[in-house]
C-alpha cells in the first residue's frame, strides 16, 4: 500500500503540473504533504499534518542549507561572465584556434567550458550570436554548429556540479561533491563527444534561419573581452579548487594539514564564493566598472535562479517526507530482492518523470527522493547514483519541456526536425551516460 501511496503521489504531481498547470514548487508541497498524511492513515498512525508540516520544513530546510550558497554564487559568477564577454572570448579563441574545419569541436569545447559556470537556458542564449556568426562565416548550416554547443551545455547542466540538479542530488545522496565532479568528467566527456560532433554528422537537414527577432544579445568587440587566459581560469577556479580537495581527499592520509586548506576551499560554497570575488576584480573592476553595476549585476543573476531555488528545496521536502513516513525502509525492503542494478533504477525513475514533466530539475529531485534508501542498504556508490539520475533527467525532451521549443525556435526547425535532433541528441546524452556510469561502477562499486 505504501508503494501504490507513492505511485498515486507521482501521478498527483503530473495531474497538478500538466493539468492544471500549477507551478512546480507549490506542487512539490503539495504532493508531499498529501502523501505524507496518506501514509500516515495507511500506516494505522494518528493523523498528524503538523508533523508531516514539520518534515516538509525541515527536508527543504535542510536541502537549502548548502543549496542556496552553492546556485546563488554560481549565478552570480556566471551572470558576471556572460556580462562582461568573458564567456565570449572564450568561445572566440578556442575556434580561431582550431580552425573553421573544426569548427564542431571548438564550439562544443566553448560551450562546455562556458556551460560549466552558466545555467542551461543562459549559456544557450549567450552563445547563439557566435553560432549564428560562425555558421555564416564558414558556410556551415546552423543547426550542425548549434547542436554540438547545445549538447555540450547539457552534459554539463546534466552530470556536472556545481549546476542545480547533480549539486541538489548529491545532497540527497549524500555523494561529495568533489568526487562526483571527477566521475562526472569520466562520463560527460565521451558523451559529449558522442552526442555532439559524431551525432551531428546524422543531421542532414539545415534549419539556418531563426524567426526574426529573437535574439538581441550583446556581440562584443575585441576591446571590451577580457583576455582568454583569465577569462578561461575564472569560469574554471571552483572546479580547479573542487577537484584539487577530491584528488587531496583520495591520496592524503586522513590526518594531513593540507586536507584542512583544501577542504575549506575546495568547499562548493567557498570554491564558487571565491571565483565570485575573482569575477567581481576580473570581470568588474578590472573593466572599468563601478561597484553599483557590478551590484545590479549580481542583483540580476540571483533573481534569474530564485524559482530554480525554491523547486529543489521542495524536492527536499518530498524526499523528507518519504524518509520520515517510512516509505523509504519500505522501498528497500521490496527492492531488496529485485534483480536490478540502484543506479538502472534511478536512472529509469527520473527518465519516467522527466518523460512525464518536461524538467530535468524536478525529475532528478523526485527520483532521488525515491530511490535514495538504496544506498544504505546496496552499498552503491552515491556519487554513481548522482550520475545515474542524472542521466535519467534528460531523456527524451519533447514538448512539454521548454528547452525544447528553445531549441525549435532559435534554429528554426519545425516539430519533425526537433524531435530527430534535439529530442534524440537528449536521448543519446542520457543512454550513453547511463552505460558510462554501469561501466565505471565495475571499477568502483
Amino acid at each position: 500500500m505504501e508503494l501504490i501511496i507513492v505511485v498515486l503521489g507521482v501521478l498527483l504531481l503530473l495531474v497538478l503540473m500538466l493539468k492544471c498547470k500549477l507551478n512546480a514548487f507549490i506542487s512539490l508541497i503539495l504532493t508531499a504533504m498529501v502523501v505524507g498524511v496518506a501514509e500516515m492513515a495507511a500506516g494505522g498512525k494518528t493523523i498528524d499534518p503538523i508533523a508531516v508540516l514539520a518534515s516538509v520544513k525541515g527536508g527543504l530546510g535542510s536541502t537549502l542549507g548548502s543549496m542556496a550558497l552553492i546556485i546563488g554564487f554560481g549565478a552570480m559568477l556566471g551572470k558576471l561572465m556572460a556580462d562582461a564577454g568573458g564567456a565570449q572570448r572564450i568561445a572566440l579563441t578556442l575556434i580561431h584556434k582550431l580552425g573553421a574545419k573544426k569548427v564542431q569541436w571548438a564550439v562544443m569545447i566553448a560551450g562546455f567550458v562556458v556551460g560549466i559556470a552558466l545555467f542551461f537556458e543562459i549559456g544557450f542564449v549567450l552563445m547563439l550570436p557566435l553560432v549564428f556568426t560562425i555558421a555564416m562565416a564558414t558556410k556551415t548550416p546552423l543547426i550542425k554548429v548549434g547542436a554540438p554547443m547545445v549538447a555540450a551545455l547539457s552534459v554539463t547542466h546534466g552530470f556536472l556540479p556545481p549546476h542545480p540538479g547533480p549539486t541538489a542530488i548529491a545532497e540527497i545522496y549524500g555523494a561529495d561533491l568533489g568526487q562526483t565532479l571527477l566521475l562526472g568528467l569520466c562520463v560527460a566527456i565521451p558523451v559529449v563527444i558522442l552526442a555532439g560532433p559524431v551525432f551531428t554528422k546524422t543531421i542532414n537537414f539545415t534549419g539556418n534561419t531563426p524567426p526574426e527577432g529573437l535574439f538581441n544579445t550583446k556581440e562584443f568587440t575585441e576591446d571590451e573581452m577580457p583576455k582568454f587566459g583569465i577569462s578561461l581560469a575564472t569560469a574554471l577556479s571552483p572546479v580547479f579548487l573542487m577537484a584539487l580537495n577530491a584528488i587531496c581527499e583520495m591520496t592524503l592520509p586522513a590526518d594531513s594539514k593540507i586536507l584542512n586548506v583544501t577542504g575549506f576551499i575546495g568547499d562548493p560554497s567557498i570554491a564558487l564564493l571565491i571565483a565570485v570575488f575573482l569575477a567581481i576584480f576580473v570581470f568588474g573592476i578590472a573593466r572599468k566598472k563601478t561597484m553599483d553595476e557590478i551590484g545590479v549585476t549580481i542583483v540580476e543573476s540571483v533573481k534569474s535562479v530564485a524559482m530554480i531555488i525554491l523547486i529543489i528545496g521542495a524536492g527536499g521536502a518530498f524526499k523528507q517526507v518519504l524518509v520520515d513516513s517510512g516509505v523509504a525502509d519500505y522501498i528497500v525492503e521490496i527492492t531488496a530482492g529485485m534483480p536490478i542494478s540502484p543506479l538502472i533504477l534511478a536512472w529509469a525513475t527520473a527518465a519516467f518523470i522527466r518523460i512525464a514533466l518536461g524538467s530535468a530539475t524536478v525529475a532528478a529531485m523526485t527520483s532521488a527522493g525515491i530511490v535514495a534508501p538504496l544506498i544504505a542498504t546496496t552499498g552503491v556508490s552515491p556519487e554513481l547514483m548522482v550520475l545515474a539520475s542524472g542521466a535519467g533527467s534528460v531523456f527524451f525532451s519533447h514538448v512539454n519541456d521548454p528547452g525544447f521549443w528553445l531549441f525549435k525556435e532559435y534554429f528554426g526547425l519545425d516539430l519533425k526536425q526537433t524531435f530527430r535532433s534535439w529530442s534524440l541528441l537528449e536521448t543519446i546524452i542520457s543512454v550513453a551516460g547511463l552505460g558510462m556510469v554501469m561501466l565505471l561502477s565495475v571499477f568502483i562499486g
